[in-house]
């Protein structure tokens, strides 16, 4: 008997199927010599201090470097503590019983640093020593699977890849828990949260709030003449930009009794966009969080979704293209497109026989190809399913058709002595870009037709007016700013030497950037403002105490993710990059046992109710301190953190200013006052009531 292992019970069924094992049993199915079960994701997972004998935060622990590191099966929180998951252990029994009657073992987990591990880690808890092989596979069709059967590639093949997970596992484990431990101890006031990749994505975030929030703002005034020439009207713009309004006011007065502005130069050229390229997941992230304003969680959530009913290809890749054997089938995935309604006009549009080959190269493509749909049209998928698997079906066939040619005009004019310049732009082939039918970008400016000019030409001016501008501060990170920024982590390195090396290596995986982001909400780190990422008062605590060390450098973060794929191409040891780990959990322990955190902005509140204990003020609540009395308020009510100057109202005047944004249960937002009635307990008070 040979036994499959997959991540998930769906993703079990679709592989019992095609190998005949249909006999469903608690747990695993089975038939024509297989057993097929799953894993429900990470069963097994690195012991917490508590499994070393060490509870609570101690100090003297501290800095804590587990040899060996102890696997246990996957908890969950109970009362106080954690205890073992009941459902992984049910799960694990099965999974051992199976190794156990089994020849064989095919591994058949996500392909991916992931997916490898989830299994080798159960592999080694339960000291099994069969041998395995590897189903690697981009897609869950019927196709994919047989053809992923049929080659089934010898589990040593991927110890580059387990080494390399495991060095994140335990790195993330060294470094979180030492530094969170540190952090928190240091504060002496709840629970403060490190980590190797959430803390340079935090400082992100918190360096652009407050750029922003310290830029100042300075207004200019620039000149806009209206023109017309053979029926078409344009804008100029003065390429002065006076600091003086007064000064621009004159100069327009000059500029209204001259009436004519001269053509002194013309400069035309060829623009060639070539077509995107395919998503990868993070691309996909950026694009749906810009269009349809989902997170980066509810993006890979959806994709997840699209790819267990065989829609579209694995979809945690970092590649945008498709190695020679996949350009094959191509013609086939938009064939099958044409019978999709909201498809149906833009396949109309790709050139047969002419199809751009550039998505195809075999050096480029990582543990998996760029994201594709498969030839399974869906035709009941949910509005935000619909709008996914769109955005990937329509950037296929961008990228499958020809380059984009713009003809660019600059126009230099001048009235007086004073500049001015008009740019145009003429598609001369619209290619890729008439699938969408959009000709520029969302974030660039519409440009202009221009009539035919020549040097010399004299054009009369319709109109002049003077615009007020302002210069603007770096805008706040969006979702989509911020997975641009992880990506990109290692741009902003000054050493010319590292940031070549790091160019192409971000923070964080495209498989875990959307989690990172979730954690830094559940941390309470950030919130959302509209489509912004704002610092709460606790992350901006954080970065302040952190932002100097190397906890919050991308580079660092890039440099470890750099060394990880060194060691998943067996190019560097693990070892070494585990030693070089415990060695930095135990400088940034140190660092961080002796800072402090100032607790002079918490006010001293009395307790409203028992007029006698002052209250402890937490991140998340705010309580008496005695058990008698065990007055508590929470600090996010309804989705809002409320901020201590609110908590300190409502102490104090027994109501807070006007929270606004909150949610309700329905999901409806709304705008109210907490207020605190006789007996010491919140209700809320809408503004009309208010004004009453």
């Amino acid at each position: 008997m040979k036994t499959i292992i997959a991540e998930k019970p769906s993703v079990a069924r679709e592989i019992a199927g095609l190998v005949g094992a249909s006999d469903k049993q608690d747990g695993y199915l089975t038939g024509n010599g297989y057993f097929v079960t799953w894993a429900f994701g990470h069963l097994i997972g690195l012991g917490m201090p508590e499994d070393y004998g060490i509870s609570g935060f101690d100090k003297s622990a501290l800095p804590i470097i587990p040899n060996p590191f102890l696997l246990t099966v996957r908890k969950i929180k109970k009362d106080k503590g954690y205890t073992a998951d009941p459902g992984a252990l049910k799960q694990l029994k099965v999974i051992e019983r199976l190794f156990n009657q089994s020849n064989s073992i095919i591994v058949a987990t996500d392909a991916g640093r992931e997916g490898e591990l989830i299994f080798r880690y159960i592999y080694e808890y339960l000291k099994c020593n069969k041998p395995f092989e590897r189903l690697w596979i981009s897609s869950l069709t019927e196709k994919a699977i047989k053809q992923g059967f049929d080659n089934l590639k010898d589990g040593a093949a991927f110890d580059g890849l387990y080494q390399a997970a495991r060095g994140r596992s335990r790195a993330d484990w060294l470094v979180g828990i030492n530094a969170t431990q540190a952090l928190s101890i240091a504060a002496g006031n709840g629970i403060y949260s490190l980590g190797r990749v959430q803390t340079p994505t935090l400082a992100l975030i918190c360096k652009r709030y407050l750029d922003n929030k310290h830029f100042s703002v300075t207004k200019y005034w620039q000149i806009q003449l209206l023109h017309n020439k053979e029926l078409i009207d344009f804008k100029s713009i003065s390429k002065t930009k006076w600091e003086d309004q007064k000064l621009a006011d004159d100069t327009l007065k000059a500029i209204q009794r001259n009436e004519t502005a001269t053509v002194i130069s013309v400069e035309t050229k060829s623009v060639t966009e070539q077509p995107p390229l395919l998503f990868d997941l993070t691309g996909l992230q950026k694009e749906a969080n810009k269009k349809l304003n989902l997170s980066a969680e509810e993006t890979l959530n959806i994709a997840q979704s699209l790819y267990e009913k065989k829609f579209i290809t694995y979809p945690r890749t970092g590649s945008k293209y498709i190695p020679e054997d996949v350009w094959a089938e191509i013609p086939n995935l938009v064939r099958a497109l044409q019978d999709r309604e909201t498809c149906k006009q833009a396949v109309s549009k790709v050139k047969w026989g002419r199809f751009n080959k550039r998505i195809v190269n075999d050096l480029r493509v990582t543990d998996h190809h760029g994201l594709l749909i498969t030839d399974k049209i869906p035709s009941a998928l949910n509005a935000k399913e619909n709008e996914v698997y769109d955005m990937i079906a329509f950037r296929l066939l961008e990228a499958l058709s020809q380059a984009c040619i713009k003809e660019i005009t600059d126009v230099g004019l001048q009235v007086l002595h004073y500049d001015f310049s008009a740019k145009g732009c003429k598609i001369m082939e619209p290619g890729w870009r008439s699938i969408k039918g959009s000709f520029t970008d969302d974030d660039t400016e519409p440009v202009q037709d221009l009539p035919e000019l020549k040097k010399g030409n004299e054009l009369k001016i319709k109109e002049a007016s003077v615009l007020e501008k302002k210069t603007k501060p770096p805008v706040l990170y969006t979702e989509a700013g911020l997975l641009s920024a992880m990506e990109t982590a290692g741009k902003e390195i000054e050493n010319e030497d590292e940031r070549k090396a790091l160019q192409n290596i971000g923070i964080g995986t495209p498989a875990t950037r959307a989690a990172i982001i979730e954690t830094l909400f559940a941390r309470n780190y950030i919130q959302r403002e509209k489509k912004s990422l704002i610092p709460t008062e606790k992350g901006l605590q954080v970065y302040d105490l952190v932002k100097d060390r190397k906890i919050a450098d991308v580079s660092m973060t890039a440099e470890w993710e750099l060394a990880l794929q060194k060691i998943e191409n067996n190019d560097a040891d693990v070892g070494a990059f585990q030693k070089e780990m415990e060695t930095y959990a135990s400088t940034i322990t140190n660092e961080l046992l002796q800072t402090s955190i100032a607790h002079n902005n918490l006010p001293q509140l009395v307790c409203p109710k028992c007029k006698s204990q002052q209250l402890i003020i937490r991140d998340k609540i705010v309580k008496c301190p005695d058990e008698g009395c065990s007055w508590v308020q929470f600090r996010n009510v309804c989705g809002v953190q409320i901020c201590i100057a609110d908590i300190e109202s409502l102490v104090n005047k027994k109501s807070t200013s006007l929270i606004k944004g909150m949610k309700s249960k329905a999901g409806k937002k709304f705008d109210a006052y907490i207020v605190l009635d006789d007996y010491c307990k919140t209700t809320f008070e809408f503004e009309k009531k208010k004004k009453k």
